[in-house]
């Protein structure tokens, strides 16, 4: 809370123009997601740097050249959407629960990306959102989804991933993306405005023909136990350079 209060402060003249350009991206009749995502990823770089976070972003070759695509990255806080916002060099949508989708700014930042709101207690609205990312996939959308579908609250420790959340990526036969999120949950989740740097390793893609002869549970495990090696080998490299 303490950052985001630092960062509103810091670009307290810019809010109302950065909150009106997301709010008009969303509205405007010649709507262009590419110009969306271009206008929120210059909000999120000036609102990071407010907040003094520093993103490093590795792997980005790993990304599919070919869109229609789903990230599958772990879930650590609410500062999460905002490394891929900056370090995302193509657009994306993202899946949101309905608990946190009225928050100002990313209620807004929902419907200029046109994401999709998920009610997880309502079995039938879930099942909508995951065959309408599906199509949009197949005709060339890029997802971001959180297989934990919570904030894990454990740091760098992953919770268990949900099958059911790998549902649109075989419908659309797409390729899943893991991705390992390592210390996003200290920009928003500490009481600390120090500088904090956030990583995001982006991890080779799974192809459709990879799992398509396996059960989303154990799709969801591949991808987690993927995600906690990359998260122990970079974690590991550090500790051993400190040394």
């Amino acid at each position: 809370m303490r950052r985001i209060i630092l960062m509103v402060l810091r670009l307290f003249f810019k809010a109302p123009y950065y909150l009106l350009g997301i709010w008009w991206n969303g509205k405007r009749k010649d709507y262009d997601l590419e110009r969306a995502y271009a206008f929120i990823k210059k909000v999120t770089k000036a609102a990071n740097r407010a907040g003094r976070v520093k993103i490093e972003a590795y792997g980005l070759e790993n990304i599919p050249k070919e869109n229609g695509f789903i990230f599958f990255p772990n879930h650590q806080g609410l500062f999460d959407v905002l490394v891929f916002l900056e370090s995302c060099p193509v657009p994306f949508s993202f899946v949101m629960k309905k608990e946190v989708s009225e928050i100002i700014l990313l209620k807004q930042v929902v419907k200029a990306l046109r994401s999709e709101v998920i009610d997880r207690q309502d079995i039938r609205q879930s099942m909508e959102v995951i065959n309408r990312v599906a199509e949009a996939v197949k005709n060339g959308r890029n997802f971001l989804i959180f297989a934990e579908g919570t904030r894990s609250r454990n740091g760098n420790s992953l919770l268990p991933f949900k099958g059911g959340t790998f549902k649109s990526a075989v419908k659309a036969r797409c390729p899943i993306v893991p991705c390992a999120l390592i210390d996003s949950f200290k920009p928003f989740d500490e009481k600390s405005i120090a500088p904090v740097t956030v990583k995001l390793i982006y991890l080779p893609p799974i192809t459709y023909d990879e799992y398509s002869s396996m059960k989303t549970p154990e799709i969801a495990e591949l991808v987690k136990s993927r995600i906690e090696d990359a998260i122990e080998k970079y974690l590991s490299s550090q500790t051993a350079q400190e040394c």
